[in-house]
């Protein structure tokens, strides 16, 4: 058998993320224009394999074949591997990972990843009601088992379970609100949130309030990945993808099992912890799956930085902040930046990329990072998949 190439993230950029007047189409432009500049020396002939990651263009924007489409608005003609991956909230991680295994096996050798979702749209009823098409819709979904109510039974049985409070809860979205305000692209930047702020807002799925909950978010984010002979090309600080891992073990949501043990998640990070020959204590930081506050608690747990049942505690005591144990979503996360569900993986490996060659604000910037992990979850949460991240320094 042939060895897999190594293959790294050399550069990306994202739009700015919010409700947007933007189309489908500017929000891909203006993603693929921000990744031409941030990373100068890359010409579109170099181009050679295309990877759009995108959930629901079919209903959002009412366009279909999106991959073509897209390649045609970056300027680039590919020649190699053009395909849309959808994967729901993990589309643009799924783009990722499937350029990642076109490069390793000798398929692609230059490639971009870009990821984009345009979700307000006129009716707000009908994007809502689309967002019902993620889950087990005939079931789930008509019974009115989209994703608030789910995640607001995953926070109720945790705090059942093992006396997570809601001022907990609202610790994870005053971390990540507080990281957005460093971030010029999220979408709540300019919006800052206390505990107790957090604290008064509206309920929208006892006990998950208004900040506990991510938004319906327009925007795009793009990167490239290349064969581990043209990285130099591009960066003295490429971030080396070392490893991976996915699971799903349900779809509908009688076969879930429990609400607080997210196994499917242990077993999607113990194949990415055992690809990339690392555990979880040596990681520097963590762009993980925050769509609602508990789903970061639960993560914490899953994931190995703290025992089952003490993922609020960890919050409070600031060990998922900077000089804690292990950073979690210095981007901003999902609450505080917004959730274009195409563009939420590509734009947390952006961050990856960004945090290692330290182009982030100083209120954001985890010291000297040398491994990540990325994580996103589709649907409720039965879908799981991880990319673990290397800093690779100068020749």
């Amino acid at each position: 058998m042939t060895a897999l190439r190594r293959v790294a993230l050399v550069g990306g950029a994202t739009t700015k993320f919010g409700v947007r007047a933007a189309t489908w189409s500017e929000l891909v432009q203006e993603a693929g224009t921000a990744l031409f500049r941030a990373v100068p020396e890359l010409s579109a002939k170099d181009v050679d394999s295309l990877f759009v990651g995108a959930a629901e263009p079919e209903r959002f924007a009412f366009q279909s074949h999106v991959a073509p489409l897209a390649a045609e608005l970056l300027g680039i003609q590919p020649r190699r591997v053009l395909q849309r991956t959808e994967l729901a909230c993990a589309s643009g991680q799924s783009a990722i990972r499937s350029a990642y295994a076109a490069i390793a096996s000798g398929l692609s050798d230059i490639a971009i990843a870009v990821g984009v979702e345009k979700m307000n749209i006129p009716s707000m009823a009908e994007a809502n009601t689309s967002m019902a098409c993620v889950m087990d819709r005939p079931w789930d979904g008509a019974h009115g088992a989209t994703a608030p109510p789910f995640f607001a039974m995953v926070a109720q049985r945790h705090m059942l379970e093992y006396g997570t409070t809601e001022e907990q809860l609202a610790a994870v979205s005053e971390k990540n609100h507080r990281f957005a305000n460093a971030n010029p692209d999220a979408q709540f930047a300019e919006k800052t949130f206390s505990k107790e702020k957090l604290l008064r807002l509206p309920w929208v799925s006892p006990p998950l309030r208004l900040g506990d909950c991510s938004s319906m978010t327009d925007g795009a984010a793009a990167v490239l990945l290349v064969a581990e002979e043209f990285a130099r090309r591009y960066t003295d600080t490429p971030a080396w993808i070392r490893g991976t891992g996915q699971y799903s073990n349900f779809h509908n949501l009688a076969q879930a099992g429990s609400l607080t043990d997210w196994v499917g998640l242990k077993i999607a990070a113990a194949e990415a912890f055992r690809s990339a020959g690392i555990g979880a204590d040596s990681l520097d930081f963590a762009e993980l799956h925050d769509c609602f506050s508990i789903s970061e608690i639960v993560e914490y747990e899953a994931l190995g930085f703290c025992p089952p049942g003490a993922g609020g505690a960890f919050v409070a005591d600031g060990q998922a902040d900077i000089g804690g144990k292990v950073v979690v979503n210095p981007r901003g996360g999902l609450l505080g930046c917004g959730h274009p569900l195409g563009a939420t993986g590509i734009a947390q490996a952006v961050e990856v990329h960004c945090q290692f060659t330290h182009a982030v604000p100083a209120a954001r910037q985890v010291p000297d990072p040398n491994w990540a992990l990325v994580h996103n979850l589709s649907g409720s949460a039965n879908v799981h998949s991880l990319m673990v991240y290397q800093r690779g320094g100068p020749p």
